[in-house]
């Protein structure tokens, strides 16, 4: 499974998502690729007011203040459909 989380610095948000992620890892094998909005600008049109944003395999998953369990909760449904 792949995550793209789309953030930017100086992001206390970011921050505390990017950590969420990484407590997820301990329990999942995904891959976190990281995607600074501010390097390009379709990114920071679409996602300028969301960040951070999680994408699951293409699905945007969660944006904002993000939720441990939420995104827990769409790792094992994911693995379910598989």
């Amino acid at each position: 499974m792949i995550i793209e989380f789309y953030t930017r610095k100086r992001c206390p948000l970011c921050e505390k998502g990017k950590a969420i992620l990484a407590e997820l890892q301990e329990s999942w094998e995904f891959e976190i690729i990281e995607k600074d909005i501010d390097t390009n600008d379709e990114w920071t049109e679409q996602y300028g007011l969301m960040i951070p944003v999680v994408v699951l395999d293409g699905e945007e998953l969660q944006y904002g203040q993000l939720d441990k369990m939420f995104i827990n909760e769409a790792l094992t449904k994911k693995i379910h459909r598989i």
